[in-house]
């Protein structure tokens, strides 16, 4: 006997009709976004590893603000994304360099297991464990470059919105993962059983995208017949049409947002914030509200709304938000100030942390949609995810080059004048925005 179809009451005729089957466009999208949310979620841990976990056990510690800045100094792999992106783009299968990128990322974290942290009153990371969070850093960039290689030749135009949702929710699940939560456990979990549990997930993920359909069925192009001396591709980069803006846009949209969400959740600790409910909030409270801002941005371009408006719009929202902070930043500052319960001034300063990464996550996902909508503009016979890897790489030097030279300014200017700073550097960008060639809308 064939099986029963589902069934769905009519309203109109009072009866019950068989359900409606999911669109073959819907199944196609899922079966493309699923094995795309896994790898970007195993990715966003080295970050969230280094921007929740270390900053807040080095600043326990008593290492000043600038020292704990120039940790960020390890990100510096992901500044050479360019240097291994058209090999990505021309030797190999993206799925072989995903699968062994993803792979080293485990061998990593096993190593780190067997070398822990700086015992109590040492001043800084040990060597061997800041070069094994170097080589983390150089394995995760590449995987990056291959997984936006896959992105940007799997995605429709119809698909960018929702694609890039799931690359940001995804990644920045990640990051809370290996941050906030990590933080929250560390006084419970050793620090080996902590990394044989990552080397294990990047392991399992590593033979996923090894067997998933949907990447094992990625056509390769053909190589250029003619491959491009580095200066030439560059200026073929940088012809592309929209490319000289977006990147102007990119290394400047984030500068006062990093700013602040580096040094404000350090300034609440100073303030008598502990470790673990920092951690609740600024890693797991604080992202959730992130994801929220990037969904809400992925449904909003999803039903054909354009990326320029919605990005005005989003940065006039973050401009505010900022602001709001900044006020609660001037009364933490002034004498008499208490973060202690159940006070107006503790619960404003912890639901700012959470509305600024709501809107970071909104207008993260609308860049993000607006970079790779240039990319695609790229002719074929020059590689998209060079193109591609170029604004990302950019976009991340914006956010390092604040996020490393937050401490140094917040030390030197000290807290109410460096806030200052970061309100203008986040007004900048809604003016460039009035700059934005009609190619991009």
């Amino acid at each position: 006997m064939p099986p029963r179809p589902a069934l769905n009451p009519d309203p109109a005729n009072r009866a019950w009709a068989p359900a409606p089957a999911p669109a073959p466009g819907l199944l196609a999208m899922r079966g493309k976004l699923l094995p795309l949310a896994g790898l970007y979620l195993v990715q966003g841990l080295p970050y969230g590893l280094q921007s929740g976990l270390l900053p807040v056990l080095l600043r326990a510690r008593g290492l000043s603000l600038t020292r704990v800045g120039l940790a960020k100094a390890l990100y510096a792999p992901w500044l050479f994304k360019l240097v291994w992106a058209p090999l990505v783009d021309t030797r190999g299968s993206p799925r072989a360099w995903l699968t062994l990128s993803t792979a080293a990322l485990g061998l990593v974290c096993g190593l780190l297991a067997s070398h822990p942290p700086a015992a109590a009153g040492q001043a800084g990371l040990p060597v061997t464990v800041a070069g094994l969070l170097l080589l983390l850093n150089l394995a995760a960039a590449v995987q990056d470059v291959a997984l936006d290689t896959l992105a940007v030749r799997l995605l429709e135009p119809a698909e960018l919105g929702p694609g890039n949702t799931v690359q940001v929710v995804a990644y920045k699940l990640g990051a809370v993962l290996a941050g906030g939560g990590l933080l929250a456990f560390v006084p419970t979990l050793s620090w080996p059983l902590l990394f044989l549990l990552l080397a294990a997930t990047y392991w399992l993920a590593a033979a996923l995208t090894w067997v998933a359909p949907a990447l094992r069925q990625l056509p390769t192009p053909l190589p250029s017949e003619h491959p491009r001396h580095t200066l030439h591709l560059g200026q073929d980069l940088l012809a592309v049409p929209g490319t000289l803006w977006t990147v102007g846009f990119v290394l400047t949209y984030k500068l006062g947002e990093q700013g602040t969400s580096g040094l404000f959740p350090l300034l609440l600790l100073d303030c008598g914030i502990s470790a673990p409910e920092l951690g609740l909030w600024n890693g797991v409270g604080a992202v959730a509200c992130s994801i929220a801002g990037s969904s809400l941005g992925g449904a909003l371009l999803a039903r054909r709304r354009q990326p320029l408006p919605l990005l005005k719009s989003a940065l006039q929202f973050r401009l505010g938000g900022l602001a709001c902070q900044t006020a609660v930043l001037f009364h933490l500052d002034s004498p008499g100030a208490s973060l202690a319960p159940s006070t107006v001034l503790r619960g404003a300063a912890l639901l700012s942390l959470c509305l600024q990464h709501f809107l970071g996550g909104l207008v993260t996902t609308t860049t993000f949609t607006l970079m790779m909508r240039c990319s695609q503009l790229a002719p074929s016979a020059l590689q998209q995810a060079t193109h591609y890897s170029l604004l990302a790489t950019l976009e991340l030097l914006g956010k390092l080059l604040m996020g490393t030279l937050a401490g140094t300014l917040a030390d030197s200017l000290g807290p109410r004048l460096c806030f200052s700073v970061f309100l203008a550097l986040s007004a900048m960008p809604m003016l460039y925005l009035g700059l934005a060639p009609n190619t991009l809308a």
